[in-house]
């Protein structure tokens, strides 16, 4: 089967999948489907000539890679349009105060609770339980070159669907929407001014809510 033949097999399998389908899932199951061999690399290539066609500026959506694998998603344009579907429902609320941990644990992922904390100034216990229970972020491990081996976090694959992009490395990168670092403690023994965290924090809390939505 040729590229032309084969891409609107690729096409109807990203448009069916109610999550975002990987390179290698739709290899087997396009190889199961047609009942011959096919190669990764002709899906790739169906796959590109997807997303070029949907670039067209008739097209209200465009296929792009997120959360690990590709699906269609509506151009920022037609976002409010599309909102009135679902109204509110279709809006993750997150307080304030969950918004600023999931920010710091998107920009300094793998982090530990002390650590989420110290840039806060305040506890992050409940901020935590609720980020896990709406699965935006996920528990990875431990960091065994601290005194207790603590747990440490990371966003989930939920969260980058939930933002449209594939990996963490495709945030903004802080230099470009904030001069502020955040600096995590080295000894513990003294803690970073309030209002400096404050401010970094709140930058990046909006900026991860206004992309989501």
């Amino acid at each position: 089967m040729d590229i032309e033949q084969l891409m609107p097999h690729v096409e109807a399998l990203i448009f069916a999948s109610e999550r975002p389908i990987t390179l290698m899932e739709m290899t087997d199951m396009l190889s199961q489907a047609l009942e011959e061999i096919i190669e990764g690399e002709r899906v790739a290539t169906c796959i590109e000539a997807v997303r070029e066609k949907y670039e067209a500026a008739y097209y209200p959506f465009q296929l792009r890679e997120a959360g690990g694998g590709y699906q269609f998603l509506t151009k920022k344009a037609y976002h409010k349009t599309v909102l009135q579907l679902n109204g509110d429902k279709h809006i993750k609320k997150l307080s304030a105060a969950a918004m600023e941990t999931l920010a710091i644990i998107a920009y300094k992922q793998p982090i530990t609770k002390s650590e989420i904390e110290f840039i806060r100034g305040v506890s992050a216990d409940y901020s935590i339980q609720k980020l896990l229970e709406k699965e935006l972020i996920v528990i990875v491990g431990r960091n065994e070159n601290m005194i207790g081996k603590p747990l440490t976090y990371a966003t989930s694959k939920n969260f980058m669907d939930y933002l449209g992009i594939n990996n963490s490395g495709e945030l903004p990168q802080l230099k470009d929407i904030t001069n502020i670092e955040i600096v995590l403690p080295t000894n513990g023994s003294e803690a970073q001014p309030e209002d400096e965290a404050q401010v970094l924090v709140t930058a990046e809390g909006t900026l991860i809510e206004n992309t989501g939505e």
